[in-house]
């Protein structure tokens, strides 16, 4: 499987962007997908997950309100739409997939099987 980000770029505060990812592949739909993010010197975290059994999501709480997360089995996607986007959302966002992963592991980056190579947000302030 490989998974392929777009649309990151540059956005003032307060502004909006809209991630996606594509897969390769037949599977799609036995995957659940994550979005995770790495600033400068920090740990890679978890931002948002959704299931692949019912398309549960689960959010991190920095962006809970602000982040929608959807898939589109059909066409292999995953989207990320963001919202009244802060300085502290700034960093590279990577798309993840964990082949029938349980949504206990959603948040655990070590239990995805593949990884997108990162597209990158910036807020200015």
């Amino acid at each position: 499987v490989q998974l392929v980000e777009s649309g990151g770029g540059l956005v003032q505060a307060g502004g909006s962007l809209r991630l996606s990812c594509v897969a390769s592949g037949r599977t799609f739909s036995s995957y659940t997908m994550g979005w995770f993010r790495q600033a400068p010197g920090k740990e890679r975290e978890f931002v948002v997950g959704i299931s692949w059994s019912d398309s549960s999501t689960y959010y991190a709480d920095p962006v809970k309100g602000r982040f929608t997360i959807s898939r589109d089995n059909a066409k292999n996607t995953v989207d990320l739409q963001m919202k009244s986007l802060k300085p502290e959302d700034t960093a590279v966002y990577y798309c993840a997939a964990g082949i029938t992963m349980p949504p206990y592991r959603i948040a655990q980056p070590n239990y995805y099987d593949y990884w997108g190579q990162g597209t990158q947000v910036t807020v200015s302030s």
